[in-house]
């Protein structure tokens, strides 16, 4: 299996319902979950880079990276942070998911996509290398030359960290906190270095640190995995209303100020998927027919932005009047 180019992948969502076959520790605060279809049938493929969207009880969704092998086609592989401040989706994987019972989810998705390149640098944060752990085994099967940087507070909290270290000898760089300090991503990307690619993920602090290291390098080197809206203030200011009509449903709506296209689609009756309503996961991307968007998502590239062509509807709004979509 080789991996992206730099087209856009875009998948029919599907919706599972999944078995617990495992659930382990990963590391401090981490467990692993193993998930396979209760009658053995063989999984829907994936590609590295891809998430599912795991349904919850108490109405949550919350979306994990897959970190299991594409190739492994009766199993899905997650490993989930337990994160006290989170809004309890972490909580509830932890203490109320056990082996033997069934979880409904939909996917995989997939935005954070692999594009082909003879070099690669990872860098993770934390659980952050969960979508990076199938990019190193695609890395290493295409021939491409690749190091990986994994940060973590320490040793005992870093998932999965010995299993990556033995795969991989001589190409993991190890860096816990209360080893070696803070690390400076400014030094370290200091030279741009060609036909590279860097793939980062984590919290957001050392993604704004990644951001602004790889500022000087050519565009589209930097591709990064956001946990939570880079923005957060960004989503609910200077949200004027605007017409929206869905073609393929032949309905046309007013968005007001204070509510969002998913919203209003919804109570039109026009068939749209969403789940995190962050901008962050990537479900409801839709592609725009015509108007110009204020992008305020969390996943597309500054390029794509720019090319206009789809949207997250669940966050971004019109910049004009007046937006067409395909739905």
């Amino acid at each position: 299996m080789s991996v992206q180019s730099a087209e856009r992948v875009h998948h029919e969502t599907q919706h599972l319902t999944l078995e617990i076959l495992a659930k382990r520790p990963a590391a401090d605060g981490v467990v692993e979950v193993v998930l396979g279809s209760p009658d053995s049938a063989e999984l829907p493929a994936w590609l590295p880079g891809a998430h599912l969207d795991l349904h919850l009880a108490d109405g949550l969704d919350r979306q994990y990276s897959l970190c299991g092998s594409p190739g492994d086609r009766g199993t899905y592989r997650l490993g989930v942070l337990r994160e006290p401040a989170s809004r309890g989706g972490s909580q509830l994987v932890h203490e109320g998911l056990a082996p033997g019972q069934s979880v409904e989810v939909t996917g995989p998705n997939n935005h954070f996509e692999l594009v082909s390149s003879p070099r690669y640098r990872f860098v993770a944060g934390g659980i952050g290398i969960t979508p990076l752990m199938p990019m190193l085994e695609a890395a290493e099967r295409e021939g491409a030359e690749w190091s990986l940087t994994y940060m973590g507070r320490s040793r005992a909290t870093m998932a999965f960290l010995d299993e990556i270290v033995a795969r991989h000898p001589g190409k993991v760089e190890v860096c816990p906190n209360d080893e070696v300090g803070i690390l400076d991503l400014a030094e370290r990307f200091g030279t741009v270095q060609e036909d590279t690619l860097v793939y980062a993920c984590g919290p957001e602090g050392m993604l704004r640190a990644m951001e602004s290291a790889t500022a000087h390098w050519p565009a589209g080197s930097l591709h990064l995995e956001r946990f939570a809206p880079k923005d957060a203030e960004l989503l609910t200011k200077d949200r004027g209303a605007f017409t929206v009509r869905f073609t393929e449903s032949d309905v046309e709506v007013e968005v007001p100020e204070d509510r969002s296209i998913v919203e209003v689609a919804e109570e039109a009756g026009v068939p749209v998927i969403f789940s995190c309503m962050e901008g962050t996961c990537g479900t409801c991307e839709t592609r725009v027919l015509c108007g110009e968007v204020d992008h305020r998502d969390s996943i597309l590239s500054d390029e794509e932005k720019a090319e206009n062509d789809v949207m997250m509807i669940c966050v971004s709004r019109a910049k004009g009047d007046r937006l067409e979509l395909e739905i």
